[in-house]
């Protein structure tokens, strides 16, 4: 049955429930506003169920089978050692489920109505959700855009049975005996660890000079050494050709330095990029104006060109981050409720869960000296750190970005454990505009890696502690 004679009216349409279209459901419906949210297929979106949840517990769990492994430093050897992959990956789901049920209770908590289906724009003011047996329309004071983005396809690498997107990866049922990935970026890096962990032979491609080309070349090579140390091939300036698709695996070809290579492997996953899901909205009919690729152009309440449509995520310009969207979320709900909430990047961190883990935020050195900014750049090692050393886990170290000046933080570079965590620390210290000082005399714990922040401090004020000068 055909329903939408009738329309629905509501104050904010949210499009899309991921982590920028669930948080700013809630944040609009706290503020007030009277909301509707979308959602073609899981609440969570990319991020809870086939992205950043599951990604995250699986490396969790090849971490806990590599450690049963290789502890004999510590004078633990265990024999016999099986992993049950099928049970790994019902756990993985048990995750995943309790946080998108958890995302169910949020909504309906703040009385916000949960609506199955596709949603196209008819004007500037309507919208129709459909899905497999009805349509509605909707009308809408204000609108929200959170739809995500998925994985980039290559044309000569179609996706198949045996040639996966990450969404593929994460589902696989057994541990791949070889495994070969294209793209050795932050998904790339972090699922290609989590299967080396496991045991499987991995083989790199990346077309730059380097893994992880976004982060600082002493941290990306941390992240390079120890993969070879668990066996894994990198090949960078590597150009993959194509790929041929046989029942139990496939052979891919690739060019490095003018010469063509094969390489035979149960899998070969594709992860070059992801674009955004802007493609099937009737956004173009509304007046919404784009960037390139099928980014929308926002400004910084995240308004579109048309002025009571806002969007947030992998849909705007930035890096497709989870936090991110989120932020963008609480910003263009705020917005439509009339604050004065404005987006400011320089804050928010970029992570990747590698081996050791790598955090950024706000300046690096050379962003800062080329915005003609007079800094000090300061290292701390986390092989100076006792706790890092308890851990048996003590490559990396910590840079603190200050001005010259006067000591403000304007950024931090972290590689080593627990790098996605600490550097919450920094992203506050830029945020409240403190300085070296601040947190040189903030006292750390003892002994914890967060001591390895307080010592960087004191490297840049010139008077560390547990490194000499």
């Amino acid at each position: 049955m055909v329903v939408g004679d009738f329309p629905i009216e509501t104050d904010t349409l949210v499009i899309g429930a991921g982590p920028g279209g669930y948080v700013a459901a809630i944040r609009a419906a706290q503020l007030g506003q009277k909301v509707t949210i979308v959602e073609k297929a899981t609440l969570g979106g990319v991020c809870l169920n086939v992205g950043c949840i599951p990604s995250k517990a699986l490396i969790s769990a090849g971490h806990r089978y590599e450690h049963a492994l290789h502890s004999e430093d510590m004078g633990i050897k265990a024999e016999n050692v099986t992993v049950d992959f099928s049970k790994v990956q019902s756990w993985k789901a048990s995750v995943v489920n309790k946080l998108t049920g958890g995302v169910e209770g949020l909504l309906k908590g703040n009385k916000i109505d949960i609506v199955k289906g596709e949603a196209y724009f008819v004007d500037g003011n309507t919208a129709r959700v459909m899905d497999e047996n009805s349509a509605q329309t909707y009308k809408f004071k204000n609108a929200i855009i959170a739809t995500g983005s998925r994985p980039i396809e290559l044309p000569t690498f179609k996706y198949t049975k045996r040639v996966i997107d990450s969404t593929g990866a994460l589902a696989l049922q057994e541990i791949p005996k070889r495994m070969i990935v294209i793209g050795g970026g932050y998904i790339g890096t972090e699922l290609g660890t989590a299967y080396a962990n496991f045991g499987t032979e991995v083989i790199i491609l990346e077309g730059a000079d380097e893994i992880l080309s976004g982060f600082e070349k002493s941290m990306s090579s941390l992240v390079k050494r120890r993969l070879k140390k668990k066996g894994v091939e990198i090949h960078t300036n590597a150009l993959a050709k194509g790929v041929e698709e046989k029942e139990d695996g496939v052979t891919v070809s690739f060019e490095v330095k003018g010469e063509l290579q094969t390489v035979d492997a149960d899998y070969v996953l594709v992860t070059v990029g992801r674009k955004p899901n802007t493609d099937e909205l009737g956004l173009e009919q509304v007046g919404i104006e784009f960037l390139d690729r099928g980014v929308i152009k926002i400004d910084k309440q995240c308004r579109t060109s048309v002025s009571n449509i806002y969007a947030i995520g992998d849909i705007v310009p930035g890096p497709p981050l989870a936090h991110k969207a989120s932020y963008e979320a609480k910003i263009a709900a705020e917005a439509i409720a009339g604050h004065s909430s404005e987006i400011d990047y320089h804050g928010i961190p970029a992570v990747v869960f590698s081996d050791p883990e790598l955090a950024s935020v706000g300046y690096t050195e050379k962003e800062a000296k080329d915005e003609g900014l007079d800094v000090i750049a300061s290292k701390f090692p986390f092989g100076a750190n006792g706790r890092a050393l308890a851990l048996n886990n003590s490559d990396g170290f910590l840079k603190l970005i200050t001005r010259k000046e006067d000591g403000l933080v304007i950024g931090a570079q972290i590689a080593g454990p627990s790098a996605s965590d600490m550097i919450a620390e920094l992203g506050l210290a830029i945020e409240a505009g403190m300085t070296a000082e601040d947190i040189a005399m903030t006292i750390h714990a003892h002994p914890t890696l967060g001591e390895i922040t307080m010592e960087a401090a004191e490297v840049a004020m010139g008077s560390p502690i547990h490194i000499v000068k």
